[in-house]
C-alpha cells in the first residue's frame, strides 16, 4: 500500500511521535510513502532551531534522520513555514531575515503538494487537528 502522511501538529507533541512510528511502521511493513506533508503547526517539526529537553525525545531530530535514512519525499508547506518563522535561504534572503532554518532534506512547497500526494497514495493519513 502508497501512505501520504500529512502532518499538522508540532514535534514535541504525542500525534507528530505517532506519526513518525507509522510511517516507521509503514516502511518495516514494506509499504510505500508517496509523500509525507508538514502542515499548520506540523511544520514546526522541521526546523533546525526545535531543541527538545535532554530528559524527552528529539522527535524533529528523528524526523528529519528518517526522512534522510529513506531518501522520501517530505514537503513542508511554505505558507504555514513562513507564518512560523521557518524559512530556507532564499526565503530568508527573499523576506530580508538574518537566518535560514529549514535544512536539507526538507523541501518547501504549496498545499497543492498535498492534494497530489494524496491522488498518487492509496491512502492519506492525517495526525494532528486537521
Amino acid at each position: 500500500m502508497k501512505f501520504a502522511i500529512a502532518v499538522f501538529a508540532p514535534a514535541h507533541s504525542p500525534a507528530s511521535r505517532r506519526a513518525l512510528r507509522f510511517a516507521e511502521a509503514a516502511l518495516a511493513g514494506g509499504h510505500q510513502i508517496a509523500r509525507l506533508f508538514f502542515y499548520q503547526d506540523g511544520v514546526h517539526s522541521t526546523s533546525a532551531n526545535v531543541v527538545a529537553p535532554q530528559d524527552e525525545l528529539d522527535v524533529a531530530a528523528q524526523w528529519r534522520d528518517f526522512v534522510s535514512q529513506h531518501g522520501l519525499d517530505a514537503v513542508v508547506c511554505i505558507a504555514a513555514a513562513l507564518r512560523r518563522g521557518v524559512l530556507n535561504a532564499e526565503e530568508a534572503q527573499r523576506y530580508q531575515r538574518p537566518a535560514a532554518n529549514l535544512p536539507a532534506p526538507w523541501e518547501l512547497s504549496g498545499l497543492g503538494q498535498l492534494h497530489e500526494a494524496a491522488q498518487m497514495a492509496d491512502r492519506l493519513v492525517t495526525f494532528g487537528d486537521a
